[in-house]
């Protein structure tokens, strides 16, 4: 089998993986198989789980209840990505575009970050979790990104694991040049940090000033609306430092 296959159906299943196992299905993705893709027995789908790669599976019907039985691996376990993402939440449709496409950009864990200016002050991280996975299964990840609860950017600035290197978006960056800020940065863990659309306070950006290892990234001319700036610095980070270069 190539090593994406597009073409089939993928899933996510939250259950052991490994040739020979029967995996029960939760009423929604039952209905989504049987009812919404009327898949009949014997169908062949792909699955994963996030820890043991993704397999070939045979769609079960016993009654009205619908199954899947584990064949053959298709793609072992890639590691998880290193590359984290933190960001003011944004509200319902565009934070949902943002989370599907950090997906895409191959981060390891999606933090929401809450700041004096953020648009919202809690997120529904169970929604988060559906759009990421729902992400995965479309473009063929197999590590879905760890979702971690909501943190007050300051105090998250004043706890900083120092072997992270910060990549905030800043308008004011001395260096306007956004590869030429990169460039100047060591290998290593990166996160990348997205600000919300009124910008971060003083307080907020001396805390983040604080931190011995961060970068001001300048992403060009233009005011970038927040979901927007999310996709060109994480274009930016993987295109340089990530798993594009």
């Amino acid at each position: 089998m190539a090593a994406y296959d597009f073409l089939s159906v993928r899933l996510f299943v939250d259950a052991p993986l490994g040739e020979g196992q029967a995996v029960t299905l939760d009423k929604t993705q039952q209905n989504y198989l049987g009812n919404v893709l009327r898949l009949k027995s014997g169908a062949r789908i792909l699955v994963f789980n996030g820890r043991e790669g993704e397999f070939a599976a045979v769609v079960v019907h016993e009654g009205k209840r619908v199954g899947l039985e584990v064949e053959e691996q298709t793609r072992p376990q890639t590691p998880t990505p290193s590359l984290r993402w933190l960001f003011a939440p944004l509200k319902h449709a565009r934070l949902d575009y943002m989370v599907q496409k950090a997906v895409e950009m191959g981060v390891g864990s999606i933090e929401p970050v809450i700041t004096r200016r953020t648009q919202v002050s809690r997120v529904n991280l169970e929604r988060m979790r559906a759009n990421a996975i729902e992400a995965a299964e479309q473009c063929g990840v197999i590590s879905v990104p760890q979702i971690l609860p909501e943190q007050n950017l300051t105090r998250l600035a004043e706890n900083w694991d120092p072997d992270t290197h910060l990549i905030f978006c800043d308008e004011s960056a001395a260096i306007a040049n956004p590869l030429k800020a990169l460039a100047n940065i060591p290998k290593g863990p990166l996160a990348v940090l997205i600000g919300p659309e009124g910008g971060f306070d003083d307080a907020e950006r001396g805390a983040i000033g604080r931190i011995a290892a961060h970068t001001r990234l300048s992403l060009g001319p233009r005011i970038l609306r927040a979901d927007t700036a999310a996709v060109a610095a994480l274009t930016l980070v993987q295109a340089t430092l990530g798993d594009w270069h």
